[in-house]
This record gives structure tokens, sequence and C-alpha cells, in this order.
């Protein structure tokens, strides 16, 4: 799966000094520089270099300064990475390319061009604002069929853990929610329940998701 792809990549763009993390507002891997404002780097995974990937970059270039390109190496040297027309093309449109060999070494087959034009700035701020909100790197690029650990599930899980030692208002958890007001009164995934005029509950939903994402202390606090 492309999921396997991911940590060498990361580590090959921290490296670069990039915080990374994936699976970021539909894009596989999102590195940002230090600075204001960031610099913003987009990474799409396949197991293959192909069209599909291709315009995948096409689409994130709209929103952001660089955007890479990565599959693993073809086995025999007959993949895309090969074919000169197919590096050219990602040449002549600023894409980066990276091969990840079988044992995880990343190799540049084709450095980006130039920066590339900022044109969604709403679509740009979403992600930055969802890459420096969500605590620590909790979900690998490439796909995963998990749900995402998006940084709104990591708050309402913030929530849940702190109804679980009785009911309380709102106000109670901004201090490990800034969003509770919200979480609560949307209650999204229905692991909350109003129990008196301001005054939140756990239901059994919100037990079941403790059960199934147990709190553990984030290792990146960004």
């Amino acid at each position: 799966m492309e999921t396997a792809l991911y940590l060498p990549i990361k580590g090959f763009l921290e490296e670069a000094g990039y915080s990374v993390k994936g699976e970021v507002v539909g894009c596989d891997i999102v590195a940002l520089s230090d600075g204001e404002p960031p610099l913003v780097v987009i990474c799409e995974l396949k197991l293959s270099f192909n069209l599909e990937l291709i315009l995948q970059a096409v689409n994130r270039a709209a929103f952001s300064d660089e955007v890479w390109l990565a599959a693993r190496m073809s086995a025999r040297g007959k993949g895309r990475e090969s074919d000169r027309r197919f590096r050219d093309l990602c040449r002549r449109l600023g894409f980066g390319m990276l091969g990840v060999s079988d044992g995880g070494v990343v190799s540049i087959i084709v450095s980006p061009a130039a920066p590339m034009p900022r044109n969604n700035a709403r679509k740009r701020s979403r992600l930055v604002a969802e890459h420096r909100r969500r605590k620590g790197d909790p979900t690998s690029g490439g796909g995963s069929r998990e749900p995402i650990m998006t940084a709104y599930r990591q708050q309402a899980l913030a929530c849940a853990e702190a109804l679980q030692r009785g009911h309380l208002r709102p106000r109670d958890l901004r201090a490990v929610a800034p969003n509770a007001p919200q979480i609560l009164r949307g209650n999204v995934y229905g692991w909350f329940e109003r129990v008196d005029r301001g005054v939140y509950a756990l239901t059994q939903a919100g037990m079941d998701a403790l059960k199934r994402w147990p709190p553990s202390p984030a290792s990146d606090p960004a």
C-alpha cells in the first residue's frame, strides 16, 4: 500500500527541514517550513508513477509552493520513472519526482523547477491551519482506510476523556479543547448529550470511541 512509502518520504522531507504530517485535508503528505508564511510542500504517493498521480499534483499545485510525486521504484527498471517523456512532463509542470527503493531509500529523480503559483488562498489557509492544529502525526499518508485523526476528532476525544470523570460545562473543557463549545453543541459523532442547561455528559458511543482511540501523550505538540 501507499502507506508503506510514507515514513521514508517523511524522513526525507524532515531532513530537508520541514514539519511533516500525513493525510491533511485530502493530501497524502503536507510539509511546512519554519517562518511565516510557511513554505507549503505537498507530496502525493502511489505504488507506481502514473497519469493519476500527475492529475493529483495538478490539483494540489493551486494551493502549495512545491509539489512532489513519490512512488516505489520499479524492480526491473521499466517503470515510468525510466520514461524520459514522463520525467519531461513533470519538469514542464514544475513537479518533483521521488523514487523509493525496496529498502526505503529515497532518490530524487526530478527536482521541482520553480515554486508553484499560489492561486487558491482559501484552501491553502485551511491546509496550514489543519496541519498546525493537529497534535502529532497520528495518520500515515497514502490513503489509510481507517478514519483520519483530524484536529477536530482529537479535540472531540479530549472532551470525551474529560467527561469520563463526570458532567461538565463547555467552559470547563477549554483547557483541553479550545473549540469545546462548538464540538459539544455540534455533536458530530454522537459522543455527547446535554443533561441540563449548558451541562454535558458522555454517551455510550463516546465511551466506545475512547476504547477505540485510547488517550496517549502526543509526541509532537504542533
